[in-house]
C-alpha cells in the first residue's frame, strides 16, 4: 500500500505541535472534497459487501482523539449505507470490575473483528497508555511495558489476517474550545458535554505528550498510525476514506465462487 501523506513513519518521533490540524496545506475546496468523499463512500460500500461475502479477511479501524476530536462523527459519516451485518463498533470506556480482573488486553481481544468483518474501535487499548498514565491510575512500571505488549498484540492480529488502520484525529486546542461551546449552545448536544471535560482540558499538554509517546512507540509497519488534520470535518472524512478505500483495494476481497450455473436453475 502506498504511504499516505498523513502516515507516521516507524522509528521517527511524533511531534504533534509540528503536525497540522488544519486542512489548508492539503485541500482548499470543500465542495470538491465532499464530492470526492461521496464517490469514495460508494466504493467503500461495494468493497465492504465483498469483504463480508468473502468471509476470509478482516479490517480493524482504531480511532483516538482528544475530547471532541470527532470520533463519533467520523463513524457516522464513513459507515452510512454499509451493510450493518459486516460492521461492529466497540467503545472502550472505564473498565468494569470483571475487566479489571484480567490483563488490559482481555476486553479488547474479545472485540477484534472476525473474518469478513470491519471492526471499529471508538477509543481502544491505547487508553491504557493514555488516561491511565495521565491520571496516574497505575504506576509507571505497570503501564510502561504496555507499549511493547500493544505492538506484539497488533502483530498477532496482522499475522492472522487482520489489516489494521489507526487514526489519530488531530484537532487544535482552540478547535476543541469551539466544539465544547457548540455542545453548550445547542440543546440537542448538551448531553455530549460533561463538566469533567473542563478538567480534562486542563490536562491538554499532559495528554499531548502521552499521545506523542504512544504514536512514536506504536507506529509499526504492520499497524501504522495516521495523524489526520481534523479541524475541518469535511477534510477529516475525506482523508480517512481515501486510506480505507485504498486499503480495501489492496485487500481485494472477492465474492465466493459457486458450484452451480444460475442460468440452469429453475424455480417452480
Amino acid at each position: 500500500m502506498n504511504k499516505s501523506q498523513h502516515q507516521l513513519a516507524p522509528g521517527e518521533p511524533a511531534n504533534l505541535s509540528e503536525l497540522p490540524t488544519s486542512s489548508k496545506p492539503f485541500h482548499d475546496d470543500r465542495d470538491a472534497a465532499e464530492k470526492e468523499f461521496r464517490k469514495l463512500r460508494k466504493q467503500f460500500i461495494t468493497w465492504q459487501r465483498a469483504l463480508w461475502a468473502e468471509g476470509r479477511q478482516q479490517l480493524l479501524i482504531v480511532l483516538q482523539a482528544m475530547d471532541a476530536g470527532g470520533k463519533d462523527g467520523t463513524i457516522r459519516k464513513l459507515f452510512m449505507g454499509v451493510n450493518p451485518q459486516g460492521v461492529h463498533v466497540a467503545s472502550f470506556k472505564a473498565p468494569s470490575v470483571r475487566e479489571l480482573a484480567h490483563d488490559f488486553l482481555w476486553r479488547v481481544h474479545r472485540d477484534v473483528p472476525a473474518a469478513g468483518m470491519i471492526g471499529v474501535f471508538n477509543r481502544s487499548h491505547y487508553e491504557d497508555v493514555l488516561v491511565v498514565r495521565v491520571n496516574r491510575l497505575a504506576p509507571r512500571e505497570a503501564w510502561e511495558p504496555r507499549f511493547q505488549q500493544i505492538n506484539d498484540f497488533e502483530r498477532l492480529l496482522a499475522e492472522t489476517g487482520t489489516r489494521i488502520l489507526k487514526f489519530y484525529l488531530h484537532i487544535s486546542r482552540d478547535e476543541q474550545r469551539k466544539r465544547f461551546q457548540d455542545r453548550l449552545d445547542r440543546p440537542e448536544k448538551n448531553f455530549k458535554f460533561s463538566l469533567d471535560d473542563l478538567e480534562k482540558r486542563k490536562q491538554w499538554d499532559d495528554y499531548r505528550f502521552a499521545y506523542e509517546d504512544a504514536l512514536t512507540r506504536c507506529t509499526t509497519d504492520w499497524a501504522p498510525w495516521y495523524a489526520i488534520p481534523s479541524n475541518q470535518k469535511w477534510y477529516r472524512n475525506l482523508a480517512i476514506m481515501r486510506i480505507v478505500v485504498k486499503t480495501l483495494e489492496d485487500m481485494n476481497p472477492t465474492y465466493p465462487t459457486i458450484d452451480y450455473d444460475p442460468k440452469q436453475v429453475k424455480i417452480d
